[in-house]
């Protein structure tokens, strides 16, 4: 493994994906990747049929998980990825909000 960033080195941005993202385990399917990267952060579902979410992290997880969001799981369909910097998250891991 490679040693561990320093916090300062840490990165949060606030992510909204639009498209057929609900119902095909968008999710969970981002929670595993996320986790799988080593990012901290939450994703959910929005009552339009968006999916939102945070992450935090070192920049090059960051951008893998930027990159996931573009295409999603298999049976998504994404149209439009908005991404942007936001407020550290408190929380440790990667949880699928209600």
């Amino acid at each position: 493994m490679k040693p561990s960033s320093s916090s300062a080195m840490r990165e949060c941005y606030r992510f909204i994906v639009s498209g057929r993202v609900q119902g095909v385990f968008f999710r969970q399917s981002t929670a595993d990747k996320a986790t799988s990267l080593g990012l901290d952060g939450w994703v959910r579902n929005l009552p339009d049929g968006r999916v939102e979410g945070m992450a935090a992290g070192p920049a090059e997880a960051l951008a893998g998980l930027r990159a996931w969001l573009d295409r999603g799981p298999p049976a998504a369909r994404v149209e439009a990825v908005e991404w942007g910097q936001a407020e550290e998250v408190s929380s440790k891991g990667f949880a699928v909000r209600r």
